[in-house]
């Protein structure tokens, strides 16, 4: 299963998810920001790639849907709402991704 993680600049939290779901064979992962400046940007081919699509905030949605309304509208977008309060790696921001995320996809023991 392919999953993709948008937030805004792709700095601390996407960077933090995509660095910890990658480490479960099971699952394809990247993330990518939905801002201008963002460290990687995200594109329809991101879009296309995604089986699982997850996002922090609302905002996020709302961008992706602006941008790529077409691309998305089969695609299941996850808001997870963790909000900016983080550093890359942060043991908080790690317990929340997994038990937010965990609802969603099974994660092994």
């Amino acid at each position: 299963m392919k999953l993709l993680f948008l937030f805004s600049r792709n700095k601390w939290r996407s960077l933090t998810a995509e660095k910890i779901f990658s480490a479960y064979p099971m699952y394809d992962v990247r993330s990518a920001g939905t801002e201008e400046n963002a460290r990687i940007k995200v594109t329809s081919g991101h879009i296309g790639w995604a089986d699982l699509i997850f996002v922090m905030e609302t905002k996020h949605s709302r961008r992706l849907r602006s941008k790529f309304n077409d691309e998305v509208a089969d695609k299941p977008i996850i808001r997870l709402d963790i909000p900016d309060d983080y550093k890359y790696m942060d043991e908080e921001l790690i317990e929340l991704l997994k038990s937010r995320v965990s609802e969603y996809i099974e994660l092994p023991d």
